[in-house]
């Protein structure tokens, strides 16, 4: 007998052959995510057009509107780059000479162990329905983008994943970030690395983030040169590709200098660099940007975040807690209310934001 197949049940076949039974329904981030690991242990090395472009042909009679996936998968292919599922060219070593900056690789399989005992999985491999016994995958925790699983009473679930071939990376090392700096000192570096820089004619297109803008509406703060003087992110666009990450010295709204982020031996992305200077102008302007802070009732608390973050401070939010939509703001993190001192010192000493009023306490969903 011949039965009418819909996209739906094809979607709740391909979540049960990617252990996402239960957690969640339909085409939502935590299946996208699971879908983009398995291409990418197919597809990687490539571009991040052909791992897109995969799942768009794949999905796109599929999902009710396939308009908004090309978007979406964008948008979680950074997010796989932040957990560290994927990496960029500039984070490995390839001898192929034609291997292109826009590349991504499939990273490992490794985990981190928290202090809780909690284990987060990180990297890919080609047969994703293998990697792991079934007594161990049955157990995986999809979390949107992340993946973690609790050990149970007196298990040594580390030393298992250290048997099946994972590598334990260090919460230090996983966590790593740039040393520790007061921000004045970091735009002493970024002017003196941008004096050495040869005088340069004017840049058509070229965008600034102006520091007199409120630094809790991020969009709202890209502007053209006008009559701005001093020292500015800015992106300047290229022929072929996104715009690229810069630091311009204007005087007048006239251009003077300019040079690229990020600067030769930071080995993080540009935009990271170039978040990080903002951070540090707006806190020399004593405009420093904001967070704001919701205590819950379930024993998590929410940090919501105005403007973006660099990858290495997102990181440790990603793996302390998730993701989760906030109220007016660019993006939130629920973590652990135990977690929340160490981590609100951290961005205050490291990215110089300054919190705003505790809000009222967040009823948990």
């Amino acid at each position: 007998m011949i039965s009418v197949v819909t996209p739906e049940d094809i979607v709740r076949y391909c979540r049960s052959l990617l252990n996402l039974q239960g957690e969640g329904q339909g085409i939502d981030d935590t299946f996208l995510s699971a879908m983009l690991r398995r291409a990418a242990g197919i597809l990687c090395p490539c571009s991040r057009t052909v791992l897109r472009a995969a799942l768009v042909e794949s999905l796109s009679y599929l999902d009710q509107q396939p308009a908004s996936l090309p978007a979406r998968l964008d948008s979680l292919i950074d997010d796989l780059l932040v957990v560290g599922d994927l990496l960029e060219l500039s984070d490995v070593t390839t001898g192929d000479i034609e291997a292109k900056g826009t590349w991504v690789f499939a990273a490992p399989p490794s985990f981190v162990e928290r202090k809780s005992g909690s284990i987060f999985l990180t990297g890919i491999v080609p047969n994703q329905d293998g990697w792991l016994p079934e007594n161990i995958r049955s157990r995986i925790v999809h979390s949107n983008n992340t993946r973690s699983i609790k050990p149970e009473d007196g298990e040594d679930l580390a030393a298992q994943l250290v048997s099946e071939g994972l590598s334990k990376l260090p919460e230090t090392t996983w966590l790593k970030a740039p040393k520790t700096v007061a921000s004045n000192e970091a735009l002493s570096k970024a002017r003196q690395h941008l004096s050495g820089v040869q005088p340069c004619a004017p840049v058509q297109g070229l965008e600034i983030i102006d520091p007199d803008t409120k630094p809790t509406y991020y969009k709202g703060r890209w502007t053209s040169p006008k009559d701005h003087s001093g020292l500015f992110v800015a992106r300047r666009p290229q022929e072929f590709g996104a715009a690229l990450w810069c630091l311009a010295e204007i005087h007048s709204g006239l251009l003077k200098r300019i040079n690229d982020l990020p600067i030769r031996g930071y080995r993080w992305r540009g935009c990271d660099a170039a978040w990080h200077l903002q951070m540090a102008i707006d806190c020399e302007r004593d405009a420093p940007q904001r967070y704001s802070l919701d205590r819950g009732d379930d024993g998590t608390c929410r940090l919501s975040f105005y403007s973006p973050i660099p990858l290495w401070a997102e990181r440790r939010l990603m793996i302390l807690g998730r993701k989760c939509q906030g109220t007016k703001c660019l993006f939130a993190y629920e973590i652990p209310a135990d977690e929340v001192a160490q981590e609100q010192e951290f961005l205050q000493e490291n990215l110089w934001l300054a919190p705003m009023e505790t809000k009222s306490v967040m009823r948990s969903a």
